[in-house]
């Protein structure tokens, strides 16, 4: 095993089970506890693993992205604005896909009755949501369902994406970096997202300007296969700038009374 692929398989073991210990990972991997410490320090460095004793777990267990419960009131008023400026981007007809994040929750809860829409999404509450709208027709993927997100992830779900042609992916992001692209800290997640990437006509991310302060491991997407991102008009224009320099098409939405630029 070469010791990229080393340092990957203990991050998903860490994923997996919460935390991994440096004599279980050496006897498995079948090499010494102190290559095992020296990959565990390196990966603490690139702030993917935290060190504890006798182990390590995942950044995200240390300082998680807020929970389900946590996360619908904050920047509440900026996602729903993000949310209406994304309706402008939903096509007439047609099939679309809405990733699970309260940001794209915002869009899903927009969507005007008058749209005929297939709709695809991997949130649980999302696809309730939807329901009332008589003209939608709403599936759900199948998959492993994460108590935190109420997402689908894991194989089923990406066996059926890898099956779908869709007119626009509406993703949301826990990261956005003008030079890595958009990322989140779960590699689940990722993977179901970065699916959704692949088999859209046109994606969409939907982001609140927070998400411009973060950089997580899991990259996703890069730059050049977003086609839009929304955003508040609460994001500082330094970064806004930086990111249009890439190319990436942006559309800010009115937020806390500032202007649109």
């Amino acid at each position: 095993m070469f010791a990229l692929e080393r340092r990957q398989f203990i991050v998903q073991e860490a994923q997996k089970h919460g935390s991994v210990d440096v004599a279980s990972l050496a006897a498995t991997i079948r090499v010494t506890t102190e290559t095992v410490r020296r990959d565990l320090t390196l990966l603490e460095q690139q702030n993917i693993l935290r060190r504890v004793h006798g182990g390590a777990v995942p950044v995200e267990f240390v300082n998680p992205v807020p929970g389900l419960a946590e996360r619908p009131d904050i920047m509440a008023s900026a996602k729903r604005a993000i949310g209406k400026r994304a309706v402008a981007l939903l096509p007439r007809t047609g099939t679309i896909l809405i990733d699970a994040s309260t940001t794209t929750a915002q869009l899903a809860a927009a969507i005007p009755e008058d749209r005929e829409l297939t709709v695809i999404t991997n949130a649980l509450p999302i696809g309730e949501s939807m329901v009332r709208l008589p003209l939608l027709t709403v599936h759900l993927l199948g998959g492993r369902l994460r108590p935190s997100s109420l997402a689908t992830v894991d194989h089923w779900a990406l066996e059926q994406l890898d099956s779908l042609d869709v007119d626009v992916a509406f993703i949301g992001t826990d990261g956005i970096s003008p030079t890595r692209g958009f990322s989140t800290p779960n590699s689940f997640e990722s993977a179901i997202k970065r699916a959704m990437v692949k088999c859209a006509k046109k994606v969409v991310v939907l982001a609140d300007n927070t998400k411009m302060e973060n950089s997580f491991m899991s990259v996703f997407a890069p730059l050049d296969s977003v086609d839009v991102l929304v955003t508040d008009s609460g994001a500082p224009r330094e970064k806004i700038a930086a990111l249009r320099g890439t190319g990436l098409q942006i559309e800010l939405s009115r937020h806390l009374g500032r202007a649109e630029s």
